[in-house]
C-alpha cells in the first residue's frame, strides 16, 4: 500500500468492511480479566499493553517502515526513554544545532549519572568522526536541525556509525514520516514528537520511537514498561484519527511554506531565511536526495530585537507560540524560548540570535497568512 492508504486502513481489526468493529476503537481498561491461570496473556495490565496503545504503535510503525513502534507520553519521555538502554561513562556524539529539550536531558541530566557528550556541526561528516571516541555509542542527529533548518547526510552518518559500532538516532520530527524515512536510510532508531505533525491539532502531547532490530525493540519496550512514561488509550486514538490526514495535512504546510518563503525573500525587512531547499543551504542536494519536500518550517531574521518584537506583537492571524506541525500557523522565538537551556555566547556562536524568528506553518489560506507577515513587518 502507499502511504496514504496506509495511514487510512493500516490497522484494521476484521477483513469484514461491514463489521462495526472495523476501525480503531478506544479501550480505557487499566487492567483485563487473566483467562487462563498461569498462562500469559497479551493485554494484563495497561501499562504493559494497551489494545488502543497497540494500534497506534503498529501505524507508526508502518508508516516509518518501521517493525516495532512504541508510544510515550510526549518527544522527551521517548528520547529519555531510549537512552535507558546506555550506561555510565557511554558517550554520544549530538549534532550543533539541536532541540533545546535534548540538549537539556542530556548537560544538565543525564551527565549526572555519568554520561559524556560532544555536539558537532553535523553537516560535516569529517567532524562527526573526528568526535568518534573508544566509549562513544551512538550518534544522535536532527535534519533539519532545529532552528537552523541545517541537513545532515543520514546514510553519511550511518555509514561511519556502523564503521565504528554505534547506533544512529535520529529525530524525525520537523520532517514526519509523509517526507522523509531515516529506517529506509540505514537509521537504527527514529524519534518523534508526536505532539507535532502526527497529532497535528495542537492538542496532544505524544512521543514515538521505532526501530526494525528485535534488540532494539526489547530495550526499548523494557524502558517503556519499567519507567511508564506512556501514551493514554485515547491521546492513541486521537492519534490514529490524525494520522488519517497526515499526508494531506503536511503537504498543504508545506505548500503554504513555499508561497509565504517566496514573500519573504522579496521583504527589504528580512536579511535570511533558512529553509531545507534553498539554494543557500549547503546541504541543499543531500536533503532532496533523501526527503521528498522541504516541510512546513523554516526560519528568518530580521534587523533587530526590536523589529522582532514588533513583528511578534503584531501579528493578527499567526500565534507567537512554541511547537510546530499543528494546522495553525505558529510563529516563536527560539533565543528566548525554545532554546534557552543554551549558553547565550553558544547561541550567538550557532546563530541562534535575538533577530532569529522560526515559523511553523498551518493550513490558513496563503495570502492570509502573507498579509498577515507583511502587516506584522511593516509595523
Amino acid at each position: 500500500m502507499k502511504f496514504e492508504t496506509k495511514a487510512i486502513h493500516g490497522v484494521r481489526h476484521t477483513n469484514n468492511p461491514t463489521s462495526e468493529n472495523w476501525g480503531s476503537t478506544v479501550n480505557f481498561a487499566t487492567t483485563f480479566p487473566i483467562k487462563e491461570f498461569g498462562v500469559e496473556q497479551e493485554f494484563e495490565y495497561s501499562r504493559v499493553s494497551s489494545p488502543t496503545r497497540k494500534d497506534f504503535e503498529t501505524l507508526i510503525a508502518k508508516l516509518e517502515s518501521g517493525k516495532y513502534g512504541f508510544g510515550f507520553s510526549s518527544g522527551m519521555a521517548a528520547t529519555s526513554s531510549v537512552f535507558t538502554m546506555f550506561k555510565a561513562g557511554d558517550h554520544f556524539v549530538f549534532g550543533l544545532d539541536i532541540y533545546g529539550g535534548t540538549y537539556r536531558i542530556m548537560h544538565d541530566i543525564f551527565n549526572q549519572f555519568g554520561f559524556e557528550s560532544t555536539f558537532v556541526d553535523t553537516t560535516d561528516l569529517a567532524k562527526v568522526e573526528a568526535a568518534v571516541k573508544p566509549n562513544t555509542k551512538a550518534i544522535f542527529i536532527e535534519s533539519p536541525s532545529n532552528p537552523l533548518l541545517d541537513v545532515t547526510d543520514i546514510v553519511g552518518v550511518v555509514a561511519i556509525a556502523k564503521k565504528h559500532n554505534l547506533l544512529t538516532i535520529v529525530d524525525n520530527t520537523f520532517m514526519s514520516p509523509v517526507l522523509q524515512r531515516p529506517l529506509e536510510l540505514g537509521a537504527d532508531i527514529v524519534l518523534h514528537s508526536a505532539t507535532k505533525y502526527i497529532g497535528g491539532h495542537n492538542d496532544i502531547i505524544a512521543g514515538a520511537a521505532v526501530v526494525n532490530d528485535e534488540g532494539l525493540a526489547e530495550k526499548i519496550r523494557f524502558a517503556q514498561v519499567a519507567l511508564g512514561a506512556l501514551v493514554s488509550p485515547f491521546d492513541s486514538w486521537l492519534l490514529l484519527r490524525s494520522m488519517k490526514t497526515l499526508k494531506l495535512r503536511v503537504e498543504k504546510a508545506q505548500e503554504n511554506t513555499l508561497k509565504l518563503l517566496a514573500f519573504l525573500k522579496t521583504h527589504p525587512e528580512v536579511v535570511k531565511v533558512y529553509y531545507p531547499t534553498e539554494n543557500d543551504n549547503k546541504g541543499k542536494a543531500i536533503h532532496e536526495k533523501q526527503a521528498s519536500g522541504g516541510g512546513a518550517v523554516f526560519s528568518f531574521t530580521v534587523k533587530s530585537e526590536a523589529k522582532a518584537k514588533s513583528f511578534f506583537e503584531s501579528l493578527k492571524i499567526a500565534l507567537f507560540a512554541v511547537s510546530l506541525g499543528g494546522v495553525e500557523t505558529l510563529v516563536t522565538h527560539p533565543s528566548t524560548l525554545t532554546h534557552t537551556e543554551f549558553p547565550e555566547e553558544e547561541k550567538v556562536a550557532r546563530g541562534v540570535t535575538r533577530t532569529l524568528i522560526r515559523v511553523a506553518v498551518g493550513l490558513e489560506d496563503a495570502d492570509d497568512l502573507i498579509a498577515d507577515f507583511k502587516q506584522a513587518l511593516e509595523k
